[in-house]
């Protein structure tokens, strides 16, 4: 919950950010001769840094990154120099050095043990250049510290150096937060993995089994289907896929599925080409179709249609997986998607979560249902997703 909460918090300051981004960027673009105050053309200049400084804290303090954040950190704080230093004493400078990197080390130490901003003056005549450390708190414990280097420390750069360093702590809080969102999602994949192998494998060896003496043909051919099927479900590269992907995985399936159920089973495809190439999260759509076979159609004696279908919806592809099996009790339905675990739809709870975290709260899965009506379950996803691509996941 409190991860939420402050994902939400951020996304709230992200938007304020952004809104003020967007405001001078257009004024801006009027031209030279309406380029605003001096004080709102500092602003900007102080958020265009402070954006091109973020991503490299998110990963820690101790990645060799952080050094292209204290380059931005010091024209931000307009110092001579300015040091990250971590808790395990990394440092990342920028600014000349003149032994000012083994001075911020002793700097960043005394603030990390204080826990407190402290100034240092210049010790003699010859010496003109001062700093300021202000600690950076995660939680309450100090991971680092942020040290400035100027002739003399004037009040400003102490306050800034202070806000500077409580920014450092908001970058580094909200690079957690990813990781253990990227945590979740491996773990809910897991968790996928496992419903999928005890209940389908032991069906998918005894239908192949049956063929064995009769068929040896099409026993040949399952095994080849399982094999394709199993590979793809528990392949360990990437959380990502296309839907030409997933799509060649439920066929595999749903071979297995049809030599057990023959003729009780009908699959009908009605796939937009537009959308075989949208990049879907991995292991959604067969879930649902799983889900639909297992939950909806085997529960009965006539067995029913499946129906999966894609379609291009402007900016996203809406895919819909529908069966006229026994249907769902809507009230459980929400229940087991919202709270519990009834032990039977882990996969369908699961897909909606993923798809909640990663495309945000009104993202999850859309489920048309009730006892004896069959089920229809969608899911829209974006079709523009540059950081889910599957060749660099």
């Amino acid at each position: 919950m409190t991860d939420v909460v402050l994902a939400a918090v951020l996304g709230v300051l992200g938007g304020i950010v952004l809104t003020v981004l967007l405001l001078l960027a257009r004024r801006l673009a009027r031209g030279a001769a309406d380029l605003g105050s001096d004080a709102e053309q500092a602003a900007l200049d102080a958020l265009h840094h402070a954006s091109l400084a973020a991503p490299h804290l998110r990963s820690g303090l101790a990645g060799p990154a952080v050094v292209k954040a204290a380059r931005h950190l010091r024209v931000l704080l307009g110092s001579a120099a300015v040091a990250i230093v971590s808790a395990d004493g990394v440092v990342s400078f920028d600014g000349p050095s003149d032994g000012l990197e083994s001075a911020a080390v002793r700097i960043a130490g005394q603030v990390t043990a204080s826990g407190r901003r402290q100034v240092f003056r210049s010790p003699g005549p010859d010496d003109d250049l001062e700093a300021v450390g202000a600690p950076i708190l995660v939680d309450g414990r100090v991971v680092g510290a942020v040290v400035a280097f100027a002739a003399p420390v004037r009040a400003a750069l102490v306050r800034a150096a202070e806000e500077v360093a409580d920014w450092c702590a908001a970058q580094v809080e909200l690079g957690g937060l990813e990781a253990s969102r990227t945590q979740l999602a491996e773990a809910e994949l897991r968790s996928l993995r496992a419903q999928i192998s005890p209940h389908f494998i032991y069906n998918a060896l005894t239908a192949i089994a049956s063929f064995i003496l009769t068929d040896p043909a099409r026993a040949r051919e399952l095994v080849l289907e399982f094999a394709d099927f199993t590979r793809y479900s528990f392949r360990r590269q990437g959380e990502f896929t296309t839907l030409a992907e997933e799509l060649g995985s439920i066929h595999s399936y749903l071979e297995l599925e049809s030599a057990r159920f023959g003729d009780r089973l009908r699959i009908t495809l009605q796939i937009a080409p537009e959308t075989l190439a949208t990049v879907i999260p991995f292991l959604s759509v067969q879930p649902l179709v799983e889900n639909a076979v297992r939950h909806g159609l085997e529960p009965g004696e006539g067995g029913g249609e499946i129906r999966i279908a894609s379609r291009d919806d402007g900016t996203h592809t809406e895919i819909s997986v529908e069966d006229d099996g026994v249907g769902m009790d809507p009230e459980g339905l929400r229940v087991t998607l919202t709270a519990g675990d009834d032990g039977l739809h882990v996969g369908l709870r699961n897909v909606d979560t993923r798809l909640r975290q990663l495309y945000g709260a009104e993202s999850g899965l859309v489920v048309e249902t009730n006892t004896g009506a069959g089920t229809l379950v969608r899911m829209r996803v974006p079709k523009s997703q540059p950081l889910h691509d599957p060749g660099n996941d």
